[in-house]
């Protein structure tokens, strides 16, 4: 059967051609022979669906490109994507057959639906890190920027290992934090409950016995028979106070003021400050180590680095480290006079730059953090 396909050779050049083999696997098998990375496989038939660039497509079935675009994958899903493409592609298979082979393995018709979307994409000749764009709730910029060093660089296989191993990472360290937030959370909501309950039904019950004792009472016993009788008394202001009260703290956090203010009090809670530091500064050096190692340049790195966090303190740290950099100084001493990193973590990245291994370096330092984070989370 002839088979029309396109692949990038070892210095990264696109080919474009069609070949005679067997079946697809065959047809895959004598490529990767010739050095070709493959990214398009399909039937060279007139049956075919046409794509934009004229070549032959499978048949796919039509996609909402509106509803399409909406969808999320889950952490859970990402990883599994991510984890697959890294087997797929090891294993020899091009990108088409890959995805749809993912596709078959999510059951949220969503998911399934964004998988349907990329294949067409990539059947009429878009890169895999364009298809990845349209969907930036799911595939940040730093996701897609590494995909394209591999499309680049035809080193497909190893970028989707390295994103498989970012999103393991983040997806285990999400779910350690969420996990030492259950205790104290459920502990606050039955704290919550009782004392509402103490003050809605009990305290007004004791504060009548009481007057029919005709006792004395103590000025602090007083003070709460007299907080609860007002609560009974006048219990849609104690149920608005509460609701408003959160109302007001919600807005606050979405205000320009209060997201400056999370941004200082979250980096300098005693243990809360510590762990926000942590997980921040691991999740930036580990984007920081794996781009550069995907032959991203310094500057471009950076820029992607900044999607990590919204925190005020550490978006300055960036843009320090953006403008050492532009003015041919070093990410090392830009670090230094912020004040947020470590003098151990940024000798090692000064090492590393002073080296020539900037990207061996930031990973190492990542992998210290994320050991002291799920430390700091167990205790």
């Amino acid at each position: 059967m002839i088979l029309q396909y396109e692949a990038v050779d070892r210095s990264g050049r696109s080919v474009t051609d069609t070949i005679d083999a067997a079946d697809m696997k065959s047809a895959a098998e004598s490529l990767r022979a010739r050095d070709l990375f493959v990214t398009q496989l399909a039937p060279s038939t007139s049956g075919a669906t046409k794509g934009r660039s004229g070549k032959s497509a499978v048949a796919i079935q039509p996609v909402s490109k509106g509803n399409a675009a909406n969808a999320k994958l889950s952490i859970r899903e990402l990883a599994t994507f991510t984890r697959q493409m890294a087997m797929l592609l090891s294993s020899g298979s091009s990108l088409v057959p890959a995805i749809q082979s993912i596709a078959r393995q999510f059951t949220k018709a969503s998911a399934v639906q964004m998988m349907r979307q990329i294949t067409l994409d990539l059947e009429e000749g878009e890169p895999l890190a364009s298809a990845l764009r349209k969907y930036p709730r799911t595939f940040d910029c730093t996701y897609c920027a590494i995909v394209a060093a591999g499309e680049a660089s035809a080193t497909m296989p190893e970028m989707f290992a390295r994103l498989a191993s970012i999103v393991g990472k983040r997806r285990l360290m999400r779910s350690k934090v969420l996990g030492a937030m259950a205790y104290p959370a459920l502990l606050s909501s039955l704290s919550t409950v009782i004392v509402g309950v103490l003050l809605f039904f009990v305290m007004p019950r004791f504060g009548d016995m009481f007057k029919t004792l005709g006792v004395d009472l103590p000025t602090s016993t007083a003070l709460m028979l007299g907080v609860g009788q007002s609560v009974k008394t006048n219990w849609l202001v104690a149920l608005i106070c509460p609701i408003g009260t959160v109302a007001g703290i919600v807005f606050l956090m979405r205000s320009r003021v209060g997201q400056q203010w999370m941004s200082d009090v979250s980096i300098h809670v005693p243990i809360l400050g510590r762990l926000v530091s942590g997980l921040i500064q691991g999740e930036t050096f580990r984007v920081l180590g794996m781009l550069i190692e995907a032959r991203v340049g310094v500057l471009e790195t950076i820029e992607l680095v900044q999607g990590v966090t919204r925190n005020r303190k550490y978006q300055e740290l960036y843009a320090r480290m953006e403008s050492e950099v532009s003015s041919g100084g070093s990410i090392s001493r830009a670090m230094e006079s912020s004040g947020l990193v470590g003098a151990g973590l940024i000798q090692a990245i000064r090492t590393g730059e002073d080296s020539g291994q900037l990207g061996t370096a930031a990973t190492f330092v990542a992998d210290v953090l994320d050991e002291d984070n799920t430390e700091l989370l167990g205790t």
